[in-house]
């Protein structure tokens, strides 16, 4: 290794622009410090970045102005004028491309390990090799050389044989080689340590600057867009309606000051700036990124571009030569952003790169030999859960953005750009996009930048990790915990984190697993945790087979079944919906009746205009408090409290308030979620024990199923409501923060001769698998409707009282239902994750969106939509008529379909019969 970085390093600096730089020390006491960044300026044009005249005078007034001339800025006008937008305005400070466009790899993979990700790289595709030509007559660089994924070992080629069987699904052709399938495709490729590889031929790349441009040009041509370069924003105006929303108002330039209701922040690294502009906080961060061009290499022509994802490299072909770039684990931030940077580079580090020779090496040996002719080293943006930012702002309404794409704007471009075009038309993308809508981060973190730091580090360094199922951050943990947390920690719970929650995922038998303090695997100078028991947990589990926890989760699971179990809850969203026009509201939000008789609960849906799910919740009337208290605020006029799955709650309430606002109704919102805990105690024996600590009647007749009373337990007051989120008799105690630790501990102290046991979300997973209860954003998305969810029965359609999306409802249940979730399940005992292909009759209808093991019924069980082949609706004769197999990574097995839940259809056990 030694040997081969002399070679490099010896060949480099000939062909380098810019003198080496001796690294800065890499670490401090507070964490990593970058190396001060001194770009040099590569001018392509005359004109300077923000200097001269703009290319054309701004125009007074536009319905959208888009900011940012890349991949994203571009493929966002494009798209909007393509949909009929009348004046879009892209305003570029420098030239189309300058900031990090320019100088990105192209790639473009077919297969994500996501269906939606699978759609928008098919559009992006779509776009570069056959729209954009078919348009304009332009090529945009479009090579389709294939890909080829490498796999070092079997958990590595199981996850690529599960995109395989997506892909499926999909019509996206793949093949899984062995070595000397591999060798025949690339000779050049050393396979003495391969354990096969996933081959797509139809991968490709594409020239940033051609597609581009190209983009440009037919945006142009409807004659509805403007383009100008050499024009910087100075600012944004916000000003405050009648109702004070913040609204866009006005882009401010030096050239000009254009009125518009919508601004597109596209503008890559420099989007926190932007934002800043407007009040919006944007929660990314620039970091360097670089690859290196070969001298020219005999026989690498038409060879497919490589990822070796165990080596954290790719190779890309650049004609006769190879790109070779990768994800390290001490990359680089760029902590300045300098406003005036454009077709810049920064010196590439070589101690920070020269990792991923060795893998480039050992994977196609005559690199070693090879010169390098170029390296790349320029700015990119990344995000905690390397997912970009897509969407209308919180903070601002008519702020949309379309940045911090991780390298990945190229090929995500098309796609994304088509969705937020619709998105900014209609208010809600088509497909579900909310894994990277702004919405998914809860407020209080995307100002964070500890947080935004530490998280995005640890996505970059794991980019190119297997996906397990079970994964978790360690990075940017313990910020927000419940009033429960140090209790069930000693208990030994083993927590997951959501929406910047510590929720409980299951409990480990050997004593208490911390989360530590973010130790940047070892990167910086920092010291690496040693004997780091939660970071051993988590490894354990790195399989597609069964973990070693299962029998663990087992446990929790039966116990709640034959006895009871308590869950914490406190994560939870909880909101209340109070005022003067909260029943309208209300009426209007919520697709089931809600406007019953303060003390009732009911489980609804919440829709968008196109009848798609945006969320399920329970909404419980209520009446005012006296005095006020979290569990009974006072107000005047009609009263709701809405319980809600805490990894959502940020999009609950923005979808909420959005709606509030649109309708100017007199009612207000308030939010809870931390004034309150709540613990869920489910099982046979929940009535038995409870009644020791709550002071009423627990029985049928005097507290019936789907309703809730203000009581007192262990001498504190709580709200009782009899729900279950897994199928049994039980209740959710709401208890005021202060008082939860003294709650809980009555409950456990009652339950204790009983059985009773602490249980997590993994438990929950699989119990409520069991019942067909849904998850929000896995078999229940903004893409799927009521109906073909099969929760018409939330929908108040009997009634005359209109709700948001009854019509598209309405029209889907006279028309038919032309796609359906259904259950399925395997005999043969078989982990299933999501994903897999759903085969009928031997034709491919779909893929499994949820799946676990559902211990009591002893069988895998999985959810997805399927759709008939022949363009027909899915009616329950159709499902029943079929023969079914689940593709497990290449592999079919039988499958049983249900129109059913497979456990307590009849719902007695809820009821409390048994």
């Amino acid at each position: 290794a030694a040997a081969v970085s002399c070679a490099w390093r010896a060949a480099a600096p000939r062909r380098l622009p810019a003198p080496w730089r001796s690294p800065r020390p890499r670490s401090s006491a507070t964490g990593p410090t970058a190396r001060k960044n001194v770009p040099y300026e590569k001018t392509l044009q005359d004109n300077g970045s923000g200097s001269g005249e703009p290319s054309r005078p701004p125009p007074r007034a536009a319905e959208v102005v888009v900011v940012g001339g890349g991949s994203l800025g571009c493929q966002t006008t494009y798209h909007l004028a393509k949909q009929g937008v009348s004046s879009v305005v892209l305003l570029e400070r420098d030239r189309l491309t300058s900031g990090t466009t320019w100088h990105t790899a192209g790639l473009l993979w077919q297969l994500r390990p996501s269906d939606v990700e699978v759609e928008l790289l098919a559009h992006t595709r779509d776009v570069v090799s056959r729209e954009l030509p078919a348009e304009t007559g332009l090529h945009t660089g479009w090579v389709q050389n294939g890909g080829l994924f490498i796999a070092s070992n079997k958990q590595r080629l199981d996850e690529y044989k599960r995109l395989m069987s997506l892909g499926k699904v999909y019509g996206v052709e793949s093949y899984v080689l062995t070595p000397s399938q591999t060798k025949d495709l690339y000779p050049l490729m050393n396979i003495e340590d391969l354990y096969g590889t996933l081959y797509v031929p139809k991968d490709g790349t594409m020239d940033p600057a051609g597609t581009c441009s190209t983009l440009a040009r037919a945006a142009a041509a409807r004659g509805a867009t403007v383009i100008i370069e050499n024009c910087p924003v100075s600012g944004i105006q916000v000003r405050a309606d009648d109702f004070g929303v913040k609204r866009v108002y006005a882009v401010e330039t030096a050239h000009g000051t254009i009125q518009t209701p919508c601004v597109v922040n596209c503008a890559g690294v420099w989007a926190p700036a932007l934002g800043r502009l407007a009040g919006v906080h944007v929660p990314l961060v620039g970091m360097h990124h670089a690859y290196v061009v070969t001298e020219r290499i005999e026989g690498i022509q038409n060879m497919p571009n490589v990822r070796d994802h165990d080596a954290s490299i790719y190779l890309r072909l650049q004609g006769d030569a190879l790109s070779v770039g990768g994800y390290e684990s001490n990359p680089i931030f760029w902590e300045e952003v300098s406003e005036k940077f454009a077709f810049g580079l920064f010196d590439l580090d070589w101690d920070v790169f020269m990792q991923h020779i060795e893998g480039a090496i050992n994977r196609v040996p005559v690199l070693e030999k090879t010169g390098i002719k170029s390296t790349v080293c320029g700015p990119e943006s990344f995000t905690a859960d390397h997912k970009p930012l897509m969407g209308e702002a919180p903070e601002v309404r008519g702020f949309f953005l379309g940045c911090g794409f991780n390298s990945a704007g190229m090929m995500l471009g098309g796609g994304c750009g088509r969705e937020l075009a619709h998105w900014i038309i209609h208010g809600r993308p088509e497909k579900d996009m909310y894994g990277y809508d702004i919405r998914r981060f809860h407020c209080s973190l995307t100002n964070n930048n500890r947080w935004i730091r530490e998280r995005s580090h640890e996505s970059y360094a794991k980019n190119y990790s297997v996906v397990f199922p079970h994964d978790e951050p360690l990075a940017g943990r313990n910020v927000r915990k419940d009033p429960l947390h140090e209790e069930l920690l000693r208990q030994g719970c083993v927590f997951q984190e959501r929406h910047g929650w510590e929720r409980p995922g299951w409990f480990s038998p050997r004593g208490a697993a911390p989360v530590l303090d973010y130790d940047y695997y070892g990167a910086y100078g920092q010291e690496r945790h040693r004997d780091y028991t939660y970071n051993r947990l988590l490894g354990d589990e790195y399989t597609f087979d069964f973990p070693p926890h299962h029998d663990i989760i087992k446990t929790e699971c039966l116990t709640c079944r034959n006895a009871l179990a308590l869950f914490d809850m406190s994560y939870f969203g909880k909101f209340y919906l109070v005022g003067p026009e909260a029943t309208k509201a209300a009426n209007w939000l919520f697709t089931a009746d809600v406007s019953k008789a303060p003390g009732s609960t009911v489980y609804t849906c919440m829709l968008n205009k196109r009848g798609g799910v945006e969320s399920d919740l329970t909404v419980s009337r209520i009446s005012p408090g006296a005095p006020a208290s979290p569990l009974a605020p006072t107000f005047e006029g009609d009263g709701y409290y809405l319980a809600i799955g805490g990894a959502v709650a940020q999009h609950n309430w923005s979808h909420i308030t959005t709606v509030l606002q649109d309708m100017k109704l007199q009612c207000k919102l308030l939010d809870c979620s931390e004034e309150l805990g709540m613990m869920s105690i489910q099982g046979p024996l929940s009535r038995v024990v409870l009644q020791e600590v709550l002071d009423t009647d627990l029985s049928n007749e005097a507290f019936p199923f789907s309703t809730h009373k203000l009581v007192m337990a262990a001498g504190c007051t709580v709200r009782a409501m009899r729900l279950s989120f897994v199928g049994e008799l039980g209740w959710e105690l709401h208890v005021p923060r202060a008082d939860c630790v003294k709650v809980y501990q009555a409950v456990m102290q009652a339950g204790a001769r009983h059985g009773i046991a602490n249980a997590g979300y993994r438990a929950i997973d699989s119990l409520s698998i069991e019942k067909g209860y849904r998850h929000w954003h896995a078999d229940l998305r903004p893409d799927d409707t009521p109906l073909e969810a099969g929760l018409a029965f939330t929908c108040k359609l009997k009634s005359s009282i209109p709700f948001l999306g009854r019509e598209a409802v309405e029209a889907q249940k006279a028309k038919g239902i032309f796609r359906r979730l259904v259950c399925f399940t395997t005999e043969e005992k078989v982990p299933m994750f999501g994903l897999e292909a759903v085969w009928r009759d031997g034709e491919v209808v779909g893929h499994i969106r949820r799946a676990d093991f559902g211990f009591t019924i002893d069988k895998t069980i999985a959810y997805g939509y399927i759709r008939d082949p022949a363009g027909g609706p899915v009616s329950l004769d159709f499902v029943r008529s079929g023969s079914y197999q689940l593709e497990r990574m290449g592999v079919p097995y039988p499958a049983q379909a249900h129109t059913r839940s497979p456990f307590d259809p009849d719902n007695q056990r809820v009821k409390g019969f048994y």
